[in-house]
């Protein structure tokens, strides 16, 4: 109530009203003894749905509050964190994208002029990247698992090479499909209706 209550045309009402709290003082923090029990999406298609919902709250929570945690940095340096992780993540989407289209058409062009001692430089490089990202998203998936559960998750760890390749891109597709309409719903053309994906009875 302190928040005026969720708003109504948020795609993650959830994570929408812990901004607002926080926005209004409140803390928030992380109680690692709470267990919950979810029902996960059992297939690619419920998976992508699910994800592109979540991109497009994440990306509406920023747009909201974007200007508040600008105006007043210090004031809650959790929250701030948390901003500039959002803020990075957006930004690495379109890097991906926009570099990526690049980076294809210089080697198809490559290829056609056959410069080999380019296409093997370019191979290096992007080789090397590659290389810087899959080491932080290794480190990223080490310290979620560690602090979740006391790090009784560990045994998850093996799987950061599909992590990283699946989730990573996922992740870069959905936020770039819901951009535009986060910013619609914020300039008042959205809505926060959503259908709760079907799950298959066992």
């Amino acid at each position: 109530m302190d928040v005026g209550m969720f708003r109504q045309d948020r795609a993650t009402e959830d994570i929408s009203i812990a901004w607002d709290h926080q926005m209004n003082g409140w803390l928030s923090v992380f109680a690692a003894d709470i267990i919950f029990f979810m029902e996960v999406p059992e297939t690619l298609n419920m998976l992508y749905k699910q994800r592109k919902r979540w991109a497009k709250g994440g990306t509406e929570v920023w747009l909201t509050n974007f200007k508040k945690v600008l105006s007043h940095p210090f004031q809650n340096l959790g929250r701030t964190s948390l901003f500039i992780d959002q803020t990075l993540s957006i930004l690495w989407t379109f890097f991906f994208w926009i570099s990526s289209i690049i980076f294809f058409a210089r080697f198809i062009y490559l290829l056609y002029i056959w410069d080999i001692p380019q296409i093997w430089l370019m191979l290096a490089v992007a080789f090397v990247f590659i290389c810087f990202e899959m080491i932080a998203g290794a480190l990223q998936l080490f310290a979620a698992l560690l602090i979740d559960d006391r790090g009784k998750k560990m045994k998850y760890f093996m799987f950061a090479p599909l992590y990283l390749l699946f989730y990573w891109i996922m992740n870069a597709v959905t936020i770039l499909m819901t951009f535009i309409p986060a910013v619609k719903t914020i300039l008042g053309f959205g809505t926060g209706v959503w259908v709760s994906p079907e799950r298959r009875q066992k």
